[in-house]
């Protein structure tokens, strides 16, 4: 399968679920976490820190069902647009 480059808005979608994330594990541990969701440590590692920008359905649902978050309280919060981008300025 090719997978296409990933596009800004992409990225910053993935900045956002990384930031998302982030707060809502607040002081549990990732490695906890992780195994709890059933992923690894390196997985959600990565996507906390942006680099894997369109993780697998399944492996945010399993996180996000860990973590207390709805799946509709995910979508909302990644798919909202970037104040700082939209004004032209860098995030």
């Amino acid at each position: 399968m090719v997978r296409l480059p990933l596009t800004p808005a992409d990225v910053e979608r993935g900045q956002r679920l990384g930031a998302l994330l982030r707060r809502a594990r607040g002081d549990r541990s990732m490695l906890e976490t992780a195994l709890d969701a059933r992923v690894s440590p390196e997985t959600l590692r990565k996507i906390e820190s942006g680099r894997v920008a369109t993780p697998a359905f399944p492996t945010i649902a399993a996180i996000a069902d860990v973590l207390g978050l709805s799946l509709d309280e995910v979508w909302a919060e990644i798919s909202r647009p970037d104040v700082t981008t939209r004004n032209g300025l860098a995030s």
